[in-house]
């Protein structure tokens, strides 16, 4: 696993994702996101994303746009949070234990596609 100031350091070097991965349940990664799944032990994070999808579709406007966000707090718990637009919670799931490198992380769902904020 990278160290925290690594692991930001490296993630903002992507800025557009040169190929689509696939996540079993049909959501799109890009290159960001698998780098962050694979370097900060994240890949549950993605499932979480992953498995609310045919959920949160059923919205229209979440079916274009989500913003996640995963909060870690000091005793290693955490919550996931997705809106729809600031302050427009939609769900929230918490966390009881954790080892993410990060305090906070934000993620974007843009039609099927999971991206860092740089890669938008």
């Amino acid at each position: 696993m990278v160290e925290a100031n690594e692991l930001k350091a490296r993630l903002d070097w992507f800025t557009g994702t040169e190929q689509y991965h696939r996540h079993f349940t049909g959501l799109q990664l890009t290159d960001g996101v698998l780098f962050l799944a694979e370097n900060a032990g994240a890949h549950w994070l993605v499932d979480i994303i992953a498995s609310y999808q045919s959920y949160l579709c059923q919205d229209d406007m979440l079916r274009q746009y989500q913003f996640w966000t995963l909060k870690v707090n000091a005793d290693k718990t955490a919550v996931v949070i997705c809106e729809r637009d600031t302050d427009d919670v939609v769900l929230k799931q918490e966390i009881e234990r954790t080892d993410f490198p990060l305090d906070e992380i934000r993620l974007y769902v843009e039609n099927g596609v999971l991206l860092l904020p740089s890669e938008h």
